[in-house]
């Protein structure tokens, strides 16, 4: 089976088609009945939610619910609430996954999310072959989210940012590698096609390794910075 909702180094191919075939599987089984108001997908509950209500709005609504904040200090609050939020659901899917499949490998465990991630309509997600997805602080992801509903819904807002707007794109994914690798890591974005960039590019390590490797990552590919610095 080839992959098609997912793009990951050709190590990881076959893992990674195991957990399409799966999840594929899992989507096929979808029940709507508006009638009562509920979704089902793979028997559990699932809920829609417009995408510029989790990531345009939701900053609106920060900064009139509290007007003492300046702009910055609004959309630190923002970020924050919607990165932890993130997450937590996706340490909550991840773990729902791995039971229902038992799975044990770090790496199968971590091949259900981005499938799952495009189903769900977050984000198509392409993963670097700079990466080195291990259970320890040498742990790097470096990956893209094209098409992040985030970066998507201010683009569609004719809004150009001068802020990387993914906060729930790099929570969910964090959250989701957390509960697969058992350690505790973030992920932080560093171009965003919300403000011009290119590609949605995130680095993920463990929280003392991050700026290390997010460093790191800008002295490798001084070109992309440097591009947005003139």
């Amino acid at each position: 089976m080839a992959l098609k909702s997912v793009k990951v180094p050709v190590a990881f191919s076959a893992l990674f088609e195991q957990a399409q075939k799966y999840v594929e599987d899992y989507f096929s089984k979808k029940e709507q009945d508006p009638s009562k108001g509920v979704i089902r997908i793979g028997g559990e509950r699932y809920i829609l939610v417009r995408a510029a209500s989790m990531s345009v709005h939701f900053l609106e609504l920060i900064k009139a619910m509290y007007p003492g904040l300046d702009g910055s200090e609004a959309l630190q609050a923002a970020s924050v609430v919607l990165f932890d939020m993130a997450h937590s659901i996706g340490m909550a899917d991840a773990k729902s996954f791995h039971k229902a499949t038992a799975v044990t490998d770090p790496i199968a465990k971590l091949s259900m999310g981005p499938i799952h991630f495009a189903h769900t309509g977050w984000a198509f997600v392409d993963i670097s072959e700079e990466s080195r997805p291990s259970p320890d602080e040498n742990y790097c992801l470096v990956y893209d989210h094209p098409q992040s509903f985030e970066a998507d819904s201010w683009i569609q807002s004719n809004t150009k940012t001068d802020f990387c707007t993914c906060f729930m794109n790099s929570g969910y994914s964090s959250g989701w590698c957390q509960e697969s690798f058992g350690i505790p890591l973030r992920s932080q974005e560093l171009l965003c096609r919300a403000k011009g960039d290119p590609y949605c590019r995130f680095v993920m390590a463990q929280p003392h390794k991050l700026a290390q490797y997010v460093q790191e990552y800008q002295s490798n590919h001084l070109e992309l910075f440097q591009k947005k610095a003139g």
